[in-house]
Order: structure tokens, then sequence, then C-alpha cells
């Protein structure tokens, strides 16, 4: 069977499903969220033409003065009247520019005597100047995020000014993870010597931690087909993510358990390494996928396939990693047919490979900052050569 590369594996894979259902949800709670509706400006920010600085408002025509302190303006608290030729109203960041007034003199250019005020300094430059006119951030009806655009903190803050107080996202996707294996023990436990504490269940749960997800724990299932069947049967998630039996061994029982529990599998085994031993599918309404058993490769196939999966059901636009371009630290091999992640640190500039690459070794995982991407049949590159990486940490 020829292996699926990963490109073409990656969008069978989002093509399985479509988005969660749309719920609108508090500010407060749409933090990480994907936006589902376009969030259109409700208001006009500024609403009115501002000071940016401390100082007076003045007419830019009566440079270089003098003026007459008529009155103040603060945020909050604006001046009612209308500054006249040769008048000046004192103001401070963020209040309303009084009517009349097109400028403000900054207060380390001022000299104030009572309600007489003369120029120290060269005063504002040009006409508009220290101060924010209307509608600089935005106008009304102005569209400001666009759906499938992720809701970070400054998308936060930026909907709460545009008036919203809550925002329409998708529902938050059910992820229900299990680990198989017979020599698997929970962590913490005692060890046999055929045995093995279990560690990714809460690797793919701290990966899916930054992710609007709902995690199903479905614990660490033994290498029996009825057991695993009846699991898989009668779990209720969007995605439902195993680790290890994903293989062709007589203990890899995982494919026959999904099939016997009514699923169908769109690819298996894919040009990858680590972690060729993956396969996607559906059961019903829930996508699957089966993840190979060592840790080093369920991480990468979590980067590169669970993640985004949970990325596009949460309405995600663009749901897959952004490799950037560093200069190699050191020479690298000529690549195989399959496309290699290789785990590496970024040091001064450059990235520099781990010097094994053994796909069970979480040490070498941990101390990694990034996976340099070696595509298929890739020439050996020399140091200081650019190659493209994702950041991991």
């Amino acid at each position: 069977m020829a292996l699926l590369p990963i490109a073409e594996a990656q969008a069978r894979l989002l093509a399985l499903a479509g988005r969660m259902p749309v719920e609108r949800v508090p500010l407060a709670e749409a933090v990480g969220r994907w936006v589902a509706e376009p969030i259109a400006a409700r208001r006009t920010q500024p609403e009115s033409d501002l000071s940016a600085m401390d100082g007076y408002a003045i007419r830019f025509a009566d440079l270089p003065g003098p003026w007459r302190v008529i009155g103040e303006s603060a945020a909050g608290n604006g001046f009612d009247g209308t500054v006249a030729a040769g008048e000046a109203v004192r103001i401070f960041t963020g209040a309303p520019l009084p009517a009349g007034a097109d400028s403000v003199l900054v207060q380390e250019e001022a000299n104030r005597d009572g309600d007489a005020l003369h120029l120290a300094g060269e005063g504002p430059r040009h006409v508009g100047r220290n101060t924010r006119r209307r509608g600089l951030d935005f106008f009304q009806n102005d569209v400001l995020i666009a759906p499938g655009e992720r809701l970070t903190p400054a998308r936060i803050a930026l909907a709460a000014i545009a008036g919203h107080a809550d925002i329409a996202v998708r529902r938050k996707v059910r992820v229900a993870i299990a680990a198989t294996g017979d020599e698997l023990v929970p962590p913490g436990e005692p060890v046999g010597p055929a045995q093995l504490p279990e560690s990714n269940r809460m690797m793919l749960a701290a990966q899916f931690a930054d992710l609007p997800v709902d995690i199903v724990d479905l614990g660490i299932l033994p290498d029996d087909l009825v057991t695993l069947t009846n699991a898989f049967a009668t779990v209720d998630a969007d995605l439902l993510v195993t680790s290890g039996g994903a293989s062709v061994g007589d203990h890899d029982l995982v494919r026959p358990a999904l099939e016997a529990a009514g699923a169908t599998i769109d690819f298996w085994r894919i040009a990858l390494r680590p972690g060729k031993p993956m396969m996607a599918g559906r059961r019903g309404d829930m996508v699957v996928l089966g993840l190979p058993g060592n840790p080093v490769s369920v991480f990468v196939t979590a980067l590169l396939f669970a993640k985004p999966m949970v990325a596009h059901l949460a309405g995600a636009a663009n749901p897959f990693p952004t490799p950037r371009l560093v200069l190699l630290g050191e020479d690298l091999p000529a690549n195989g047919p399959r496309t290699d992640y290789i785990r590496a640190v970024t040091l001064d500039g450059r990235v520099h490979p781990a010097a094994i690459q053994d796909s069970s070794m979480l040490r070498t995982l941990a101390r990694s900052t990034c996976l340099i991407i070696r595509e298929p049949h890739a020439a050996a590159a020399n140091a200081f050569e650019l190659v493209e990486i994702l950041d991991i940490a």
C-alpha cells in the first residue's frame, strides 16, 4: 500500500466533518474561540475628536498666541462651549476636543499665568496635531473580525469597545482520548517488568489545552477486541483520538475494533516520520483518529492532524501550524521517502537537530523547541542553509 502524502492526508481529514454548531457566549468566555459570524462595529471609535495629550485645545490659526483659558475638558466630562479666536481650553488625554478647536498645544510648550496662556515652545506643527480624529480606529458598521479568526485578547478588547457583550462562536469540541495496550499502567502506579507508565493521554490533553474542547477521558483500554469495540461504539464525542494499536501486529486491534464499532476508515499509513501508522475515519458523525503508540509519534501526529482537526471543527479558517525559515546550525544528511520532523532546538538564530531521533525518547522531545521539516527525498543540507521549522515551545 502506497503511503499517503501529508498534505493529502490533512485535506482528507478535514473533509470528514464540517464545523460545530453556532452558539453565542459572553465575551469573558470567548477567548480562544473562533468567530462564527462577522463582528461589525456597533459604534464609531472614537465617537468624537479627542485629545491625544495633556495640554490646551486651541485653534491652529491663532498661533503663536497668546490665548485666554476659558474652561476645561476632561475624559467623560467635556467642555460645552465653543473656542473662539484667541481662546483656549485646558484639556486632558482622552477628553473630547471642544467645538471650534482643531489642535492641542502640549502642556510642556505652554506657559500659563492665571487665565493667560503663552507659547513656550514650537507649538503644534499642523492642524490636528496631538488629536485623535473621530473614527480613527473604526466607524460604525465596519467589519472588525471575520469568521474563522480566533478571538485573541486584543480581539476580545476590540469586540468590547465596538459595543459587543457576546459573540457568535462554534460550540466546543468534545474530544475523547483513549490509550490502548496491556503493558500500560496509570502514572505513579507500580510498574512491572513488562509494563510502562502511560503518558500519551496526558500529553494529548495538554496539547489540546489551548483549544476550545471538552475532554472525555476513556482511560487505558486493554488489547481486547470486545472491550475496544464496546468503548468505541458507545463513546459520545465529536472526535475520538486513540494512541497505540494502530499498526499491523497481532495485538494491534484498534482498526478492527473501530470497524466492528461501525467506523469507516478513510485512510491509513502516511508518508511521515515519526507517525507512519496513523489512521483516520468516521463513525457516524464522529471523526476517529488512530495515532501510533510511541510518544514522539503521538506528539507529531497530534500537532499535524489532531489539533488542526479540532481547530477546523471549532471554526478556524487556517487550522494548520505555520512553519518559518531558520538558518541550519549544522549539516543534515539527505532524507528518505517520508517527510521527516526532526526534534531540534533554536540557539543564537540557528536550529540544531538532536543527536538521537528515536520516537520513544520523551526526554529529547521535552528539550526540543521546534521540529525541522525535511521533505521527502530532500538533498543533504549544509550548515547556514535555510530550513523550515515548526515551533513547539
